[in-house]
């Protein structure tokens, strides 16, 4: 059944009401038509299903039948902190980890990003990556669409590492503690986990220091050097696991 996010204000009662590019989906692409049903989600947790009904120019209106509770949604609170890689691998790197669980998402611009972005760049960029998430959101079943901030460096993270229980910093330097050793930690989270990601050359050795100084581990993810499009999934992914997300145990 096809899926749609709404703002709160758009269910009033047990009235929905869908406009803007949804509409055009839902009237144009999918050819959708009175007493058809859809499951619409404004990201309070619920899922609502819903029959069209009233049909105009730019708008629907439909009837709210059925309410459950999402179910598709982590216990663990996953924000991925990534520095800005070249082309569009950030698009992936948000459409898959979207997919698999994660909440929110940093863009970061760290000593060796190499793609800097300001001003109308940036928001234009940051509404893109916004969009990708909400349509993997709805690609994947989720109860909510994650966030995308505005970018960060990597300094800022420093102020807000008390809303974090375990902070992560994979490194291709470091050689001894891997997400194995970990798994204690990783399986007494609280809530909220932070994984962060470097650019393709990597985090200087400064700048994992001015992580690991403020309680972040780093860790290694084996033996191959993995792109920076595949280690914050891989990290997310072993994460998600041992907290038993993915069928852990």
């Amino acid at each position: 059944m096809h899926r749609f996010f709404v703002d709160k204000d758009d269910i009033d009662g047990s009235v929905v009401r869908i406009t803007g590019s949804d509409f055009n989906h839902l009237s144009h692409s999918l050819r959708l038509a009175p007493e058809d049903k859809i499951i619409v989600s404004n990201g309070d947790g619920w899922d609502y299903l819903v029959e069209l009904q009233n049909f105009s120019d730019q708008s629907v209106k439909g009837r709210i039948i059925n309410k459950e509770k999402n179910r598709s949604e982590p216990l663990l609170d996953i924000t991925i902190a990534q520095a800005i890689p070249k082309k569009t691998n950030m698009d992936y790197i948000i459409q898959k980890c979207t997919e698999l669980g994660v909440k929110n998402f940093i863009p970061l611009d760290t000593t060796r990003t190499i793609v800097k972005l300001k001003g109308r760049k940036e928001e234009k960029r940051v509404n893109r990556w916004q969009k990708i998430a909400r349509e993997a959101a709805k690609q994947a079943g989720r109860g909510m669409i994650p966030t995308v901030a505005r970018v960060h460096k990597l300094r800022d993270l420093v102020k807000y590492k008390d809303k974090y229980n375990l902070i992560i910093i994979p490194w291709e330097e470091e050689k001894s503690c891997s997400l194995i050793n970990l798994k204690d930690k990783i399986r007494a989270v609280d809530k909220r986990v932070l994984i962060i990601i470097g650019p393709e050359g990597g985090f200087s050795a400064e700048e994992v220091a001015s992580i690991t100084k403020i309680g972040g581990i780093s860790i290694t993810l084996g033996p191959r050097i993995l792109r920076t499009e595949t280690a914050g999934l891989v990290t997310a992914t072993v994460v998600l696991y041992e907290t038993n997300d993915l069928g852990g145990n």
